[in-house]
């Protein structure tokens, strides 16, 4: 029983603690963070755990892998990997069955960590894209055992101005799954929602609002300037983290290269980097 009580009341605390810092439906790709983390309404490998409707803007089978590490503290790394696939034909640039995505990904270190598998599914339909995961999670620390859970989290993004203004909604861990039956510990369940705007082909801008069930809200936004065709420029913001975010973007082909970094006046410098391949046209 009193391993039972100190476990939960571990896991309370990193919960607390990681979310704080992004954690619950966290931060995927390090364009998504170089903008804040502002990124429900984006469309690229990382939608699969942005926001799932993202996904079925995409027309080619995607790989990507994605690493974090977070005021300098190894307890604190994330290592992510994640695939794209569309299904079906592909015509006008639309997968005409949609496509389907896969995540692992793992957080922490010895002490504490967390692992999760998602699998999701995107489909575009006219000028609105529909999209829902499930999240395989496990969270552990180091002789107290572990928990497991399950959460489902839909999401949706419309084209209000083609081409120009889109706006993205997500809710993760719709069904509250929980960790624990002590205080009735459960994963945190989050609703966001954002707009980008795109008044040229050079520049972007990105505003999301985030919110936990038992957290304050989270005001991100996010600014990205292409420089030249290959070249992009980010720079953003987030409230609640109080974290003053920026990065950039190389593409060379089929291969994308980003990079981006954090900083707490407190907590100091956290770094991200992401690199994603994109295969041909499928036939």
């Amino acid at each position: 029983m009193l391993k039972r009580y100190l476990f939960s009341g571990f896991l309370s605390l990193a919960i607390t603690v990681t979310h704080a810092q992004g954690s619950g439906p966290g931060t995927r790709g390090a364009r998504a963070a170089a903008l804040g983390n502002a990124s429900v309404t984006l469309s690229d490998v990382w939608a699969v755990g942005n926001n799932a409707a993202g996904l079925g803007q995409l027309s080619r089978p995607v790989v990507g892998v994605y690493a974090e590490n977070r005021y300098l503290l190894s307890a604190l790394n994330t290592v992510a990997v994640a695939a794209a696939m569309p299904v079906g034909a592909v015509e006008n640039d639309k997968a005409q069955n949609g496509v389907v995505g896969v995540e692992l990904q793992r957080f922490g270190g010895k002490l504490y960590n967390e692992q999760r598998v998602g699998a999701g599914y995107g489909y575009r339909g006219g000028l609105v894209s529909i999209g829902a995961r499930v999240d395989m999670l496990q969270l552990s620390m180091e002789g107290l055992g572990s928990r497991r859970a399950v959460a489902v989290s839909l999401g949706g993004q419309a084209e209000l101005v083609p081409k120009r203004l889109v706006f993205g909604a997500y809710l993760y861990n719709l069904n509250q799954a929980k960790l624990a039956e002590y205080q009735d510990e459960r994963v945190p369940t989050v609703l966001k929602a954002g707009l980008s705007y795109r008044p040229t082909a050079k520049v972007s801008f990105h505003i999301e609002t985030e919110k936990d069930v038992e957290q304050d809200a989270d005001f991100k936004a996010g600014l990205e300037y292409r420089i030249i065709e290959k070249l992009a420029l980010r720079a953003g913001f987030r409230t609640l983290t109080e974290e003053t975010t920026g990065g950039l973007g190389f593409q060379a082909g089929a291969l994308q290269i980003d990079y981006a970094a954090a900083w707490h006046a407190a907590l100091g410098l956290s770094q991200h980097v992401g690199i994603s391949f994109q295969f041909e046209k499928q036939p």
